[in-house]
């Protein structure tokens, strides 16, 4: 029995030992977090919340961690919730997001993924509720336009809306339908256009059960974050910040980040601006009626 339990802790040593050599080179220095003579960071780096201070992360929490080529992110890149979950993993190239990427939310559950090429969303797309149902099931083509099949779903799972769109714009036949899943609606589209002439509208066949008339209720929640500031005049008052009705958010940089109309705190219309660790900007996601729709092309 002694002789087993030597065995376990000899290989425990040299497991964490291992471990440990991964960040070291042959001499024992450290191998993450370098910076060569020219001011550039390069290989592996790991920040970690001491490196973030007055932020919710603790000292040695990883904050984001992956590779830099000539002060470039390089590959794919982590970042995480001050939880200590996963946040997104992406694919960087030239120290911008360029290929498949993975969205969390703080809950562990997927929150979106797809292909990330020149600043827009290309090829299939999906957008997770908290719960872990799809949302939407998009399809952008290389302009990052929605083209082809698209669907929405009710949060039970159940498909809300399906129909084509063409170069970003609802094409033929669109189906909408009761979350129990009866047929609610079919409307011929061109172009964008609605025939109204060719609008059917039918009423369920199974019992609806009813749903709070308040939209905010289902709407994407938008979370202030410690360096996000509303215009003016939503900091009038005291106690906390609650956002009603149009509003601009600006970052530290006075960069815009969202600009629309608000239902306590939920982004109702308007427009979310992402930007990387650099101040590039991203991303422009679209929302309506409190949904996310799809994002508006971002000029390079």
């Amino acid at each position: 029995m002694k002789k087993l339990l030597y065995i376990f802790l000899l290989i425990s040593f040299i497991s964490t030992a291992q471990s440990q050599s991964s960040e070291m080179d042959t001499n024992g220095k450290d191998t993450i977090n370098k910076i060569d003579i020219t001011g550039k960071k390069q290989g592996k780096w790991i920040v970690r919340g001491k490196d973030k201070p007055g932020t919710c992360y603790p000292p040695e929490g990883k904050v984001e961690e992956g590779l830099y080529e000539n002060n470039r992110k390089k590959g794919i890149w982590i970042e995480y919730f001050c939880n200590g979950n996963m946040k997104n993993k992406l694919t960087f190239v030239n120290g911008r997001p360029d290929g498949y990427a993975i969205m969390y939310h703080e809950n562990g559950k997927i929150s979106e993924e797809g292909n990330w090429k020149a600043n827009k969303w290309v090829g299939n797309y999906k957008l997770y509720y908290e719960n872990g149902q799809v949302q939407h099931e998009f399809v952008f083509n290389q302009a990052g336009k929605r083209d082809g099949a698209q669907k929405y779903f009710y949060d039970n799972g159940q498909i809300a809306i399906e129909g084509n769109f063409a170069n970003g714009k609802e094409s033929g036949l669109i189906k909408e339908f009761y979350e129990n899943g009866d047929v609610k609606a079919e409307k011929n589209f061109a172009d964008g256009n609605v025939d109204v002439a060719s609008i059917k509208e039918y009423q369920p066949k199974k019992p609806i059960k009813p749903k709070s008339d308040n939209p905010a209720e289902n709407a994407p929640k938008i979370v202030l974050k410690p360096d996000e500031k509303p215009n003016e005049a939503a900091t009038k008052g005291k106690g906390p910040i609650v956002l009603n009705g149009q509003h601009t958010l600006y970052n530290k940089s006075k960069q815009i980040t969202k600009d629309g109309v608000f239902k306590d705190n939920r982004l109702m219309e308007g427009k979310a601006y992402i930007y990387d660790d650099n101040g590039i900007l991203q991303r422009v996601a679209v929302y309506k009626n409190g949904v996310y729709v799809g994002d508006t092309q971002v000029e390079n």
